[in-house]
């Protein structure tokens, strides 16, 4: 175990890149997501309690639940934390790239690093997974319930459903474009199970994907994405997203060049935590909920 749990939430930033990020997708799901930070902060407006000696009871049965580790909640964090960090290492990767692009002398470079749209399709596919699996980890079910997390989905709300806008968002429609959902199918499509595994997000998070070898995870990782693609296409439609209002509502928030849209994507995975932030919060809040739940 890294920290405890009481730790980590207390430790979620007020400000920042990744808080001003997640400001700036408000106008997708208006006021469904505040940034709730603080553990005794965080039973207090869960909870609505207010007596002291309880408020003690929940926050240490959480931190109990939490520290069990035959439940998935530890688990759950190690994949929020772990995909964020080694999306990270893709952006930075990307950007090695781009430049091996634009400057001649480090042209070799692109010769070391993936091209940005694959990397970044990957990446994508990956991330929803991780978010499939962590979910299956918290509610304690199989990790290959699809069709649980499917079904889920509809009820996503809060930080949860942010996470969701953001995946679509930061990894989705900004760097990929519209048509973001076909080509991580076509990048999937088209990937051998060698080439997945020498993608960094993937490495990162590959132990808790089902599948067992290579072949079968990146089965599972297609047979996931292609299950969700409907509701994503869905919830893009109602919502009336589009690349260019999501990169102009970032932009009141963050400094980016709308030109430079293949550097945005390697910008927001260095510079944006948004699966640790929302999924310390997620995590917090289910902990709470079970533990006075309990007691």
């Amino acid at each position: 175990m890294s920290k405890p749990i009481y730790e980590l939430v207390d430790e979620l930033p007020t400000s920042g890149t990744t808080v001003m990020a997640l400001n700036a997708l408000d106008f997708v799901i208006p006021g469904q997501w505040q940034n709730l930070t603080g553990f005794t902060n965080t039973i207090k407006v869960v909870t609505g309690e207010t007596d002291e000696a309880m408020i003690q009871a929940i926050g240490d049965r959480a931190v109990y639940l939490y520290n069990d580790e035959s439940q998935g909640y530890q688990r759950a964090m190690w994949l929020y934390q772990t995909v964020d960090n080694a999306a990270g290492a893709l952006g930075m990767a990307a950007m090695a790239n781009k430049l091996g692009q634009d400057i001649s002398f480090l042209g070799f470079l692109d010769n070391l690093t993936p091209k940005p749209e694959k990397a970044q399709s990957i990446d994508l596919c990956v991330k929803l997974v991780v978010e499939l699996v962590a979910y299956c980890q918290i509610n304690g079910i199989p990790g290959d319930s699809i069709g649980d997390f499917l079904a889920a989905l509809g009820d996503y709300g809060g930080e949860s459903l942010m996470r969701m806008v953001a995946l679509i968002c930061f990894d989705g429609l900004i760097p990929l474009g519209p048509h973001f959902i076909d080509k991580g199918l076509s990048t999937l499509g088209s990937l051998s199970p060698q080439e997945l595994e020498g993608n960094q997000t993937f490495q990162g998070v590959s132990s808790l994907i089902p599948g067992g070898d290579a072949a079968g995870k990146l089965s599972f990782i297609g047979q996931s994405f292609d299950s969700v693609k409907g509701w994503m296409t869905n919830f893009v439609s109602s919502t009336g997203l589009t690349q260019d209002n999501a990169l102009g509502n970032l932009q009141k928030f963050v400094q980016i060049s709308a030109d430079k849209l293949d550097y945005v994507g390697a910008f927001l995975d260095v510079s944006v935590k948004y699966y640790t932030h929302t999924g310390t919060q997620t995590l917090a809040r289910r902990l709470i909920e079970r533990a006075i739940a309990e007691l």
